[in-house]
């Protein structure tokens, strides 16, 4: 299908478009119509991203689907997917009816609220989608605004503190990442991302202000993605924007944050950071190996202390994505497959568990975890549902979320015996603090006077969450399913990434 990628990416946008100029007032028909034609735009966005499965060659490790046309003041708009980019496209689209579905009993604003999530779902897809460093900025810097404004107008009561909070942390981390852009099309006068693939930067040490810079324009270019990538992710230390953010946005924005948004960063690692500069990642690998290692440990001891359910989560979250950026820089195939699989594991598995907060939070309206206990006697459903992802979390066999710790933990062990050693506590700190929260929540006495009214999930809530448990169980069980998709594309990546480093591989492994 011609335009493809544009057809789906810009689907959105133009229900967006609609809803902006045709939907008027705020009466209860209104809402409805916004909230109908919110739910077909993303529904019929993700039944048009299933031809990218069925078109895509995944043993072509070029870009496929590829668009390109003139666009504005000499810039050119490019569009294409390889293994690496196509299955974040699916999880995308996949995700965006679900967490429509989950928007249903908002009551303030609805035609608006619904307008924020489309617009951040053509931003989204355009990250993941856009061939030319221009295109993919403003793809990225743009999705900054839909949720701020969720956020901002639908959040807690600590709302604008949270959105300022989000908005600048992740603000600032780009601008880096703008100005390292721009060094990129004065050295290669390209902003093509496939011709920068190939594109050799400098690796010479260079001085700088009395500073000899070892790896050169390499690792002046690869700090300054890096500022952006890690906050977005967000790795520790950057990550203290991530609770806040979570704690303050409604359910829906929780979602998309955590199964979508913070994929962006792992992404942009995989396609900028290790290709274009990999002297500079095999020089800096070891920083952030420690890094993810600190932030899994950390942050799973931090979650261990929490008293609100979202907190707990969020920062649950903080240490998945340590899995992710130490399989990603471990630069070997069983590494990147891991992290890959973890990030789309983890956009399954976390929106699953912040629609659990808020199937109770709707119910009671307060996510403080002694509030709560005893759920299995009112809402066994729940309980059911509730436990299945708590078990994913923790990486239990047989859910998607054991490929991809197990995978990462394989490469990360290859180049670092220390850091895995450290990063495999966080599978046992994991399991420490979800099923603490999963005993004090469900199990137990109804003995609370307000909880012995609470009803269980809805047909609607059951219809939510059905897709997710069985996405979980199926990568869990059959996960060739993704690997097979993007094995060669990685393959590809990790054979260029190790023929570019000044010392072959096999002797920069005896080394290590």
């Amino acid at each position: 299908m011609e335009n493809l990628l544009s057809i789906i990416t810009f689907i959105p946008l133009v229900a967006a478009v609609i809803m902006a100029l045709f939907l008027r007032g705020n009466d209860p028909a209104a809402q409805r119509n916004a909230r109908w034609l919110a739910l077909l735009a993303t529904t019929a966005t993700f039944l048009i991203s299933l031809f990218l499965l069925t078109g895509f060659d995944p043993q072509n490790t070029g870009f496929q689907f590829v668009e390109e046309r003139p666009w504005i003041l000499g810039l050119t708009y490019k569009m294409g997917v390889d293994g690496i980019s196509v299955l974040f496209v699916l999880l995308t689209t996949f995700l965006m009816p679900l967490t429509i579905g989950a928007c249903w009993s908002v009551e303030t604003r609805v035609k608006e609220y619904m307008i924020a999530f489309l617009l951040l779902e053509t931003l989204m897809l355009g990250v993941f989608c856009a061939l030319d460093l221009v295109l993919f900025y403003l793809f990225f810097e743009a999705g900054l605004i839909p949720m701020f404004l969720i956020i901002g107008i639908w959040g807690g009561k600590d709302r604008i503190y949270a959105s300022f909070k989000f908005f600048l942390y992740t603000f600032l981390g780009s601008v880096l990442m703008l100005v390292a852009m721009i060094a990129m099309y004065y050295d290669a006068g390209t902003t093509d991302i496939p011709t920068l693939l190939n594109h050799n930067f400098g690796s010479d040490t260079i001085s700088v202000l009395g500073f000899q810079i070892v790896g050169g324009m390499q690792t002046l270019l690869w700090l300054a993605f890096f500022a952006s990538f890690a906050v977005k992710m967000p790795m520790w230390p950057v990550h203290t924007w991530l609770p806040d953010a979570h704690v303050q946005a409604p359910t829906a924005g929780s979602v998309v944050l955590a199964a979508i948004l913070l994929k962006m960063g792992g992404y942009g690692f995989l396609r900028f950071s290790l290709p274009m500069f990999p002297v500079a990642s095999d020089l800096l690998a070891p920083l952030v190996f420690w890094m993810s290692a600190i932030a899994i440990v950390y942050t799973s001891l931090v979650a261990l202390a929490q008293q609100d359910m979202k907190k707990l989560i969020a920062y649950s979250s903080v240490a998945h994505m340590g899995y992710v950026t130490m399989g990603i820089f471990a630069a070997n195939q069983q590494g990147i497959d891991g992290a890959i699989f973890q990030m789309l594991s983890h956009g399954f598995v976390s929106g699953a568990l912040f629609l659990c907060v808020g199937v109770i939070y709707d119910r009671m309206h307060t996510r403080e975890i002694d509030a709560y206990g005893g759920l299995v006697n009112r809402m066994p459903a729940y309980a059911l549902v509730f436990m299945f992802f708590t078990m994913a979390n923790v990486g239990l066999p047989g859910t998607s979320g054991f490929i991809g710790e197990f995978l990462t933990l394989a490469g990360i062990f290859q180049v670092n015996t220390w850091v895995a050693a450290v990063a495999a506590t966080g599978v046992i700190l994991s399991a420490a603090y979800a099923l603490w929260l999963y005993r004090r929540v469900v199990f137990g006495d109804l003995i609370k006077e307000s909880l012995k009214s609470i009803t269980d999930m809805s047909a609607r809530e059951k219809a939510i969450f059905a897709p997710l448990v069985a996405m979980t169980l199926f990568l869990g069980i059959y996960p060739s399913f993704v690997t097979d998709r993007i094995g060669p594309s990685v393959h590809a990546l990790v054979t260029e990434y190790h023929a570019s480093l000044p010392v072959d591989t096999a002797t920069r492994l005896a080394l290590q």
